[in-house]
C-alpha cells in the first residue's frame, strides 16, 4: 500500500512538472491568437511598441531582408501601405540587415512606411517563424488576422493580403500589381 501511494504521488509530481513547463512556453503565434509583445527601434531611433500601434488600428508587420526576392516584393507592400494608410493601416517592415545598409536601402527604395532593424533576428523568434519574409496582419486590438509567409515576386501574395486588409478597414480592394507592373 505504501509503495502504491509513493508511485501515485511520484506520478502526480511528474504530471505537475510537465504542466508547469508547458504553461511557460509562449503561446503559438497564428491566426486568431493575440500578437506577441514586441518592441523595435524605428528609423529615427525611437522605441516602438507593437501593442501601442495595434491600439490605433490594424498593423501589417513584414519581417524581411533586402535580398532580390524581398526587394522585388517590397514595391507591392509599398503600394498596399499607400492605398490603405488613409483607412488606418499602419505598415511596419522589420529588416534583418544592419542599420547603415537598411538606411541606404530605404533611401534608394524611397520607403515611406515605418521600419526598423533587427540584426539578431529576435522578431523572427518572437513571431515564431523562420521564413523570410513573413507578413502578419494584426487587427486593431492585437488579434492576428492573417499570416502570409514566403516570397512571391508576382504580387499574388500581396494581392491576397490587400483583400484581407480591405475587409479589415472596410475599404475597396486595391490590387497593388498593376501599379507596380506599370512602373517597370
Amino acid at each position: 500500500m505504501t509503495r502504491l501511494l509513493t508511485v501515485a504521488l511520484g506520478l502526480c509530481l511528474v504530471a505537475s512538472l510537465v504542466v508547469a513547463q508547458e504553461s511557460t512556453k509562449p503561446a503559438k503565434v497564428g491566426v486568431g491568437t493575440k500578437a506577441p509583445a514586441f518592441t523595435f527601434k524605428d528609423q529615427s531611433g525611437k522605441v516602438v511598441d507593437l501593442a501601442a500601434l495595434c491600439a490605433k488600428g490594424p498593423v501589417l508587420v513584414r519581417l524581411t531582408c533586402g535580398c532580390s526576392g524581398c526587394d522585388k516584393e517590397l514595391a507591392y507592400f509599398q503600394e498596399i501601405d499607400a492605398a490603405y494608410k488613409k483607412h488606418g493601416l499602419i505598415s511596419v517592415a522589420i529588416f534583418k540587415e544592419g542599420d547603415a545598409k537598411v538606411a541606404k536601402y530605404a533611401a534608394e527604395k524611397k520607403i515611406n512606411m515605418l521600419y526598423g532593424v533587427d540584426t539578431k533576428g529576435s522578431a523572427w523568434d518572437v513571431f515564431q517563424t523562420k521564413t523570410m519574409p513573413t507578413n502578419f496582419l494584426i487587427g486593431k486590438g492585437g488579434e492576428i488576422l492573417a499570416v502570409a509567409p514566403g516570397c512571391d515576386t508576382s504580387g499574388l501574395l500581396a494581392k491576397k493580403l490587400a483583400e484581407r486588409i480591405a475587409k479589415t478597414v472596410d475599404a475597396p480592394v486595391v490590387d497593388p500589381r498593376p501599379k507596380v507592373n506599370n512602373k517597370k
